[in-house]
């Protein structure tokens, strides 16, 4: 059987290529929107963290209706750290959209994705996008992108892939860069033609692949997956298999079923072969099952989600100031909301700790836990976490250590390009291409994992806030040696009670505040940055004595330098290895591990730091 009245397809891209607002503008043309509806921009993006940070976090399906044919059609994020979305969801469609920005061309998210997709032998439409951008290099992206698919083996067929040129923001596509577009007809008539409708036989035994989790306070577990033969009907009782065996089979009954039209999910009775699906009613469904007939359990293989690259450890709230502005403060309700985030994201990796007050949570990137950590803020979780850490590998052969690298990409003016070698230099970075593009240096680089924690602040300091850098995980290497993670020690307060001006008056001489007038402190928190590599110890709580001499200007008022506001990254990229950054819904606060200033030193004096 082939559904020629369908077509499943991905849009993937390096980060802010214009995924997103591409597919905006796809589901105004097809009339998915009425005319005077009020439609936000990027209406795909519909968590709140989504749309504060101008990125796609989860993969989100949607679907459009052009001549008679159903086009579903799936947003995946662009950022490394949620690869692991990017991976799931290419089991779901026959074909992708590459998107390539028509003046940054192909960037390491870029070859990342597109050789996932090419592992799976999808046909590719090379869509290069913002063509009105007026540093657009549309003579030079075509060959840059036929560079990529020769360097990552692509097959014949995949090298003749059509290009268009588009502008997601304005709606247009052309086959032609000389020629402007008008609308997106030519795209929707390129995938009606060049993807292959789904094939599979509709008479056979139920075969379905779950690619992806979605949780709901009412039904619970959603498993959203494609059927890849025969169909499944509401209240049918099916088998739930497990291609690694690890579990065994099990029976269930479908209790309700979804497709998507637009951005509504829609009941439906039945559904066949090709079509994408939510079913819910199967209580411990997970990624990688096969729903299957109970007469014929045959279970399909998944793909193998990368492994996590760098660990944090998650604690309770221990400080002085634990339970003040959070509902969840226990190790039981953090331990729950952990192992209910794996069953969304594969890519995480959470184990439990000697101690029953810590977990180990291991992920992608630092982006991938700092959006896990916001994420439970914001639902009213306290918690302490530790500073991020890489995980290495032990070599089979030689027994050597072995430690992730990155491939860094960097975009910056030509006056910046000392300032980034020096640094990528002391982070152990090898240089690995160097090309002008008009004022501009494109410079790329294997770094250590690393080597990478707490450079982007630095980064944009040297490049006067100009440079783009991006990465992407490129292999295990040889470990590379010691590289010094901060060169600045910390101010610590010396007690507990309330910030005054006078205290932070006198600390602000010593080096850069974090904090306010007011602010409340405790005793091991950090309240700014020293330049020199020591922590000190500064009273901004010390008041100032009251005397029954005046002197003139004695009292003039005092000027305190506006404080560094540190946001969630900043302060992950600021820990040092002997401090914990507590988070809670109102504050972020880095603390010392040990509080106590006299054991601290005492600590010190004894070696055990």
């Amino acid at each position: 059987m082939i559904r020629n009245d369908l077509r499943n397809i991905a849009i993937i891209a390096h980060v802010d290529h214009g995924k997103t607002t591409l597919v905006d503008e796809m589901l105004k043309q097809s009339g998915v929107f009425r005319e005077n509806q009020a439609v936000a921009e990027r209406v795909m993006d519909s968590n709140d963290l989504e749309r504060e940070r101008g990125i796609t976090i989860l993969a989100k399906n949607t679907s459009v209706m052009y001549n008679d044919i159903k086009i579903n059609i799936i947003d995946t994020p662009g950022h490394a750290d949620f690869g692991g979305e990017v991976e799931r969801v290419l089991e779901m469609v026959d074909g992708v959209l590459l998107l390539v920005d028509a003046a940054e061309g192909p960037m390491p998210q870029t070859r990342f994705v597109l050789s996932k997709a090419l592992e799976m032998g999808h046909k590719i439409i090379v869509v290069v996008n913002k063509i009105d951008r007026p540093d657009a290099r549309l003579d030079e992206i075509g060959d840059e992108v036929l560079e990529l698919l020769l360097d990552l083996d692509a097959s014949e067929e995949q090298l003749e892939s059509p290009i268009l040129f588009c502008s997601g923001r304005s709606g247009t596509a052309s086959l032609s860069q000389y020629e402007a577009g008008t609308d997106l007809k030519p795209l929707f008539d390129t995938i009606i033609d060049y993807i292959d409708p789904p094939r599979g036989e509709e008479n056979d035994p139920l075969q379905m692949l779950i690619s992806s989790i979605d949780y709901n306070e009412y039904v619970g577990r959603i498993g959203i997956g494609r059927i890849v033969r025969g169909s499944i009907k509401v209240n049918q009782q099916v088998t739930v298999c497990d291609y690694t065996g690890s579990r065994n089979n099990y029976n269930a009954k479908i209790v309700s079923l979804l497709q998507i039209q637009g951005l509504q999910r829609v009941s439906a009775q039945e559904a066949t072969v090709g079509d994408i699906v939510w079913i819910s009613g199967i209580e411990n469904i997970t990624i990688g099952d096969t729903i299957c007939a109970t007469d014929a359990p045959d279970p399909l293989p998944f793909v193998k989600i990368s492994e996590p690259t760098v660990e944090m450890t998650f604690s309770v709230n221990d400080s002085p100031f634990a339970g003040r502005e959070g509902k969840f403060v226990t190790s039981r309700q953090l331990r729950d909301r952990l192992f209910r985030e794996l069953l969304k994201d594969v890519s995480l990796r959470v184990e439990e700790t000697d101690s029953t007050d810590s977990f180990r949570v291991a992920g992608r990137g630092e982006m991938h836990l700092s959006i896990l950590i916001e994420n439970m803020r914001r639902e009213g979780y306290e918690l302490a976490v530790s500073t991020p850490r890489v995980l290495y590998k032990q070599d089979e052969e030689t027994g050597r250590k072995l430690e992730p690298i990155e491939r860094l990409v960097i975009d910056v003016p030509e006056d910046s390009v000392g300032s980034v070698m020096e640094k990528m230099g002391s982070r152990k970075g090898e240089l690995v291409a160097m090309h002008p593009q008009g004022s501009r240096m494109r410079i790329e680089f294997l770094v250590p994992a690393r080597g990478l924690f707490g450079y982007k602040s630095e980064f944009l300091t040297d490049t006067k806030g100009e440079g783009i850098m991006s990465h992407v995980f490129d292999g295990y290497q040889p470990y590379k040696g010691d590289i010094d993670r901060r060169n600045t020690g910390s101010l610590v307060s010396f007690e507990t009670g309330e910030a005054v001006t006078y205290g932070l008056y006198n600390a602000q001489e010593r080096g850069q505040l974090f904090i306010t007038a007011g602010t409340p402190v405790y005793e091991g928190m950090i309240v700014g940055a020293s330049p020199k590599t020591d922590d000190l110890v500064v009273n901004v709580c010390k008041k100032k004595h009251l005397t029954n001499t005046r002197a003139s200007g004695s009292d003039d008022a005092l000027r305190l330098v506006p404080p560094r506001v540190l946001s969630l990254e900043d302060c992950l990229e600021f820990l040092a290895d002997d401090e914990l950054l507590e988070v809670t819904p109102e504050s972020l606060r880095i603390r010392k591990q040990t509080l106590s200033n006299t054991q601290r030193a005492k600590n010190r004096a004894n070696g055990k730091v």
